[in-house]
């Protein structure tokens, strides 16, 4: 009787340190890849099934709540900006010179024929905030000792009800990605390439996004150039700022 209850106490215990253990891993990553603001310049290379094609955009951000978005290139997409403030997304097309606002279930469709949804785009919380998360073992990835997490969502406005991530060690910056919906389908794969020390802080330059319930060879998402914690003018975060 005495080894059952000192073999429950233990199994409570190891749980206990697992759960505290990732949640310092999380925190540590989300010191990482979040900030007070940034200033993003990108190219993002769609690969479909033929062929291939590159957007350029600039990025404004402040916290988790409000983000700006500008096309920068090819020609076609030139002049189109995104606007997120809070769960609210504006979208502006000089084409047709109309704001329109995307929501329910449009938020899934694809980002000008990415890999990524409105969704994605629109995901700036931090880990902890959506997720509880467990370790559950350790692998080798590219040379790199990662830990393996399993996150399952705490809150009920996320995309990926959970997620498996591969968290390297040293820089506490993920790796790899896999995301699974509600019904444990795995919806998305995702890698963290080029990672450098920006601001004092980890960040994976390269990101190459796979949408598993589509064709194509997926989508790669580069930061050319990244600020972090910028003076950003208020008006940027406008309506009015879309046709601008």
């Amino acid at each position: 009787m005495k080894k059952i209850f000192a073999l429950l106490v233990f199994s409570t215990f190891t749980l206990v340190a697992q759960a505290q253990d990732a949640n310092a891993i999380l925190d540590k990553v989300d010191i990482n890849l979040s900030s007070k603001n940034r200033v993003i310049k990108s190219e993002m290379v769609i690969h479909g099934r033929r062929n291939s094609r590159t957007v350029t955009s600039q990025g404004w951000s402040e916290g988790d709540d409000r983000s700006m978005t500008e096309y920068l290139a090819p020609a076609r997409e030139k002049g189109t900006k995104m606007l997120k403030l809070d769960d609210r997304l504006w979208i502006y097309s000089p084409s047709s010179d109309r704001i329109v606002q995307i929501s329910g279930h449009m938020l899934r469709q694809s980002v000008m024929g990415s890999d990524l949804s409105y969704e994605d785009m629109m995901e700036d919380r931090k880990l902890q905030e959506m997720y509880t998360a467990k370790v559950t073992g350790e692998e080798n990835l590219n040379g790199r000792k990662c830990w393996v997490l399993k996150l399952d969502g705490k809150v009920e406005d996320i995309a990926y009800q959970s997620r498996k991530i591969w968290v390297d060690q040293e820089r506490y910056v993920p790796l790899k990605e896999e995301l699974f919906a509600k019904s444990g389908q795995l919806l998305k794969k995702t890698e963290m390439k080029d990672v450098k020390k920006v601001d004092g802080r980890w960040f994976p330059m390269t990101m190459i996004y796979k949408d598993m319930l589509k064709d194509g060879k997926g989508t790669e998402f580069r930061l050319l150039e990244i600020k972090f914690d910028q003076q950003i003018p208020e008006y940027v975060f406008s309506k009015g700022a879309l046709k601008k």
